[in-house]
């Protein structure tokens, strides 16, 4: 595995990007998820064979942070 380089390459903001040597992506995110986000299901690291699906993964974990922070009674 080895980390995408900085130029020519899509980054996602927050999360580290990997390609395997198998041509898989993963990222992992920077920063730990709240730990009720973990609790309603948010992965930290996530794989996809492509980087769209990738990007899709991540969206999907952030969506599941931003709706717990905003069940969080002000």
């Amino acid at each position: 595995m080895h980390d995408t380089p900085a130029s020519g390459v899509q980054m996602i903001p927050g999360w580290r990007l990997i390609i395997s040597d198998t041509g898989r992506f993963w990222a992992v995110r920077n920063r730990a998820f709240p730990r009720g986000a973990l609790r309603a299901g948010a992965e930290p690291t996530v794989d996809a064979d492509t980087f769209e699906e990738l990007q899709a993964a991540v969206a999907r974990q952030e969506q599941i942070v931003h709706d717990v922070v905003a069940e969080v009674p002000s």
